[in-house]
């Protein structure tokens, strides 16, 4: 009884220690919601922890900024210093919860790539969009990041009228022209991936995976057409991430102007990974401030 005691504690503990990061960060009047995905979608089952939800009623009213975590992410425990940096700057901002398991890197290599040199693609089209014809995930149609967000925001607009979320849906989608795309790792090839079909307000890769078409040769999605212009793109990479040189060749090959190419190299914490530095360091605020531009 005195180990179940101990973890009961130490869980309302971690949830407290959260709690008050939240009311520092995001202070009144601003708002933080945590919505799990069953309950705007009852479909949904698999990766069912909470989408963070965090916007300031009392400013005029802008672009929403949808984040997309990395493999493994957990929504609720997100960048939440660049979160706040982009509500300042007048966004409204989701972390989405969806399936981020397996990597792309796990799944496309090998006889599977060779199989199909848009593996990839494949891959993306799946988790982003539904497509249910690639077989080597899982996910289910209702499980794609799309429809995710557009049940969030449906949610939102029934449940939290202040927050105005029904001017982010066009035709019962996302309206994706006020919508800027961030992410990280697989979450920044995800945003990477919607903006080359849809245009969006803005699209912001943290070191956004490095997929692959063949051995040594980047996909060939990275080189489509761009619906979204070119002078919205954005690229970030660590320079001692070991695949720094193949993300900078997915950036060039997606044509993203040099000028927005962002190199970091502040030295990163013992424990942590250069990887995932860019989204987290409050060292890089000058950058994030670039990157996000004013969303309102």
């Amino acid at each position: 009884m005195k180990h179940k005691s101990l973890i009961y504690i130490l869980i309302f503990f971690s949830f407290t220690l959260a709690s008050a990061q939240d009311s520092i960060l995001f202070p009144k009047p601003q708002v933080v919601l945590k919505i799990k995905p069953s309950k705007t979608d009852s479909r949904i089952k698999n990766a069912d922890t909470p989408h963070f939800i965090a916007y300031n009623p009392s400013i005029e009213q802008g672009k929403l900024l949808l984040f997309i975590p990395g493999t493994n992410g957990i929504a609720l425990k997100g960048p939440k210093n660049l979160f706040a940096t982009a509500i300042q700057q007048g966004y409204a901002v989701i972390n989405l919860s969806y399936i981020n398991t397996p990597a792309i890197a796990r799944i496309c290599k090998g006889d599977n790539l060779k199989g199909n040199s848009n593996c990839a693609a494949d891959f993306r089209n799946r988790r982003v969009y539904g497509n249910t014809e690639f077989s080597l995930i899982t996910d289910a149609s209702y499980d794609a990041i799309v429809n995710r967000l557009t049940k969030l925001l449906m949610y939102l607009s029934e449940n939290d009228k202040q927050g105005n979320w029904s001017r982010f849906l066009e035709d019962g989608a996302p309206k994706w022209r006020e919508i800027a795309l961030a992410g990280q790792s697989q979450g920044g090839g995800m945003s990477a991936f919607i903006a080359k079909t849809h245009e969006v307000a803005r699209v912001i890769d943290f070191s956004g995976g490095w997929d692959y078409s063949a051995k040594d040769k980047i996909a060939n999605w990275y080189y489509n057409p761009s619906a979204t212009p070119l002078d919205r793109w954005y690229g970030t990479y660590h320079k001692k991430e070991p695949t720094a040189e193949i993300i900078i060749e997915t950036y060039r090959a997606m044509n993203i102007p040099e000028d927005h190419i962002y190199g970091f190299n502040l030295e990163v914490p013992e424990g942590k990974r250069a990887h995932s530095n860019g989204v987290r360091n409050l060292g890089y605020t000058e950058q994030w401030l670039d990157l996000l531009g004013k969303g309102n």
